[in-house]
């Protein structure tokens, strides 16, 4: 390498040139680190997939939600929308921008990526639900899943009034990754 000063520095030579040439090559690893899988699955046709998600944003349950949906054969096929609470976060008053962005998201996908199916997936064990209901539901798994499956059909109903063309598949997924399919 050449440096202004005119001095010729090795990959390895000098305290400076050491450090420089370590991190560019740190950070080319990096980036081929991160793009290789992205790199390896690519939808069948550009331009076209089937379904959006919604899913909750709990940190605890991406690796779940991402399997759930490879499971399924959807891999890299599927947009995705990420709020809060799930279906709660889309129909809540205390963030009707978090509503807004939801059906801007939906319209987006439809006119862009012609989806037909709208996968609305809550979980359990819930922050959201705890900080915009002030409920803890998760130490009665009954009563839980029917104030999700409340939310769940209030935004199946909504997205049909809206968008009668897509079908709506509502799912409450358990802190292990098990789903359950709500039928209401």
């Amino acid at each position: 390498m050449k440096h202004s000063t005119g001095h010729h520095h090795g990959c390895c030579q000098g305290e400076h040139g050491s450090r420089r040439g370590f991190l560019k090559l740190a950070t080319l690893g990096v980036g081929v680190t991160l793009m290789a899988p992205m790199m390896m699955s690519r939808p069948a046709r550009a331009g076209s997939v089937d379904t959006l998600l919604l899913s909750c944003m709990d940190y605890r349950l991406m690796g779940h939600v991402a399997g759930y949906m490879n499971a399924r054969n959807m891999q890299a096929n599927y947009d995705h929308v990420i709020l809060a609470g799930a279906s709660l976060g889309a129909l809540t008053d205390k963030k009707p921008a978090w509503g807004d962005a939801f059906w801007d998201h939906v319209a987006v996908a439809k006119d862009l990526h012609h989806i037909k199916r709208l996968i609305v997936m809550d979980h359990r064990d819930c922050g959201a639900y705890k900080v915009f209901l002030g409920m803890d539901l998760s130490p009665d798994p009954t009563r839980e899943a029917e104030v999700h499956g409340q939310y769940l059909a209030k935004l199946k109903t909504m997205v049909r009034e809206r968008h009668p063309d897509l079908e709506v598949e509502l799912l409450l997924m358990g802190l292990d990754g098990q789903v359950e399919k709500l039928a209401v």
